[in-house]
């Protein structure tokens, strides 16, 4: 009797121990969680620091969290993007930072209190040295190839790097955007849902190039020790993108959800997320970067739209877009 209610007791112990771990839930896209995605050394990490239990809860982003409101179980959402804040923002539901943006390294000046950067990349599309020796030189070269020259795209009412690129046609074509999809039109391949399934059409030979990021060969020297997958760099300039992270202004963990945004600058962090991630460190000097990144061709050009600008120009830039592919 007496051995039974010392393990009982010891289970009750346990139990209460286990109920007052704090909770953190993060909200993040499906790749961040995937078992090849950041989510897992992201949660190693901090819950070595923070005596907490990190959760991801992957998903879509911003809908989910528009939906539930006030009601969110989110304490911080990671993955945004300046092609959506606008609309997060506008919301309400997001508190500041309060992160030292100090340590940033960006291409462009960063002072948003709300969405803070952890990593970043420019669109660009990548080619196979070994199939394609002498990629066009420039966004109009690219326009001017041969219609046998075959590229994959994503759909940009379905995919953040097929908005990007649409954005990306639009900030160098402006009212020309159109017509510069109409030329482009012949040589594209197909169009798909999603950037895995383009990449995977290009990686098993299918097209002559896909359109990803200029941080995509960083995978392939460091995990294959392949350097035949390059980013054709155009003179035009290539289109920033920066990925984000917020703590939700209900979240009832405001001193871990405040750890967890400092947490995303340190240097431990930034150093993880450059091959994590396959994207560039937000807040770590060039000479920090992984081998295989600073081997990197990187625009000299940047371009960028502010969340207004994105905001006023997705629309227009999607339907300029489904109209020249549509012909």
């Amino acid at each position: 009797m007496k051995a039974t209610t010392i393990f009982a007791a010891g289970l009750f112990t346990a139990g209460a121990a286990l109920a007052e771990t704090p909770v953190l839930t993060v909200y993040a896209g499906d790749y961040v969680a995937s078992e090849w995605g950041p989510g897992p050394k992201i949660e190693a990490m901090f819950e070595a620091e923070c005596d907490c239990d990190l959760q991801f809860k992957p998903g879509d982003l911003l809908p989910r969290l528009l939906l539930e409101g006030d009601r969110t179980e989110a304490d911080i959402v990671f993955g945004l993007n300046t092609d959506v804040t606008k609309k997060a923002r506008e919301s309400g539901l997001f508190a500041p930072h309060n992160v030292d943006l100090a340590p940033l390294t960006l291409p462009i000046e960063w002072t948003d209190e709300i969405f803070l950067p952890y990593n970043y990349g420019h669109t660009a599309f990548v080619y196979n040295t070994e199939r394609l020796a002498e990629p066009p030189a420039s966004f109009e070269a690219l326009l001017d190839a041969p219609d046998d020259l075959k590229i994959v795209i994503q759909d940009p009412r379905s995919s953040i790097s097929g908005l990007a690129t649409v954005l990306w046609v639009q900030a160098v074509y402006g009212d020309g955007a159109e017509a510069a999809w109409e030329k482009l039109a012949p040589k594209i391949l197909t169009v798909t849902k999603g950037w895995s399934e383009s990449y995977g059409l290009f990686t098993d030979g299918e097209a002559d190039m896909v359109m990803s990021y200029t941080t995509s060969p960083a995978y392939h020297i460091i995990a294959e020790e392949d350097r035949t997958k390059k980013a054709a760099i155009f003179p035009e300039g290539h289109y920033f993108m920066v990925e984000l992270a917020a703590k939700v202004a209900g979240t009832d963990q405001p001193e871990l959800a405040d750890q967890f945004m400092a947490f995303l600058l340190s240097e431990p962090f930034q150093e993880m997320i450059a091959t994590g991630n396959w994207s560039i460190p937000a807040a770590l000097p060039r000479e920090k970067w992984p081998e295989g990144f600073r081997e990197l061709e990187l625009p000299e050009k940047v371009l960028f739209y502010s969340e207004d600008e994105a905001a006023a120009l997705r629309e227009p830039a999607i339907e300029a877009w489904r109209r020249a592919l549509s012909r």
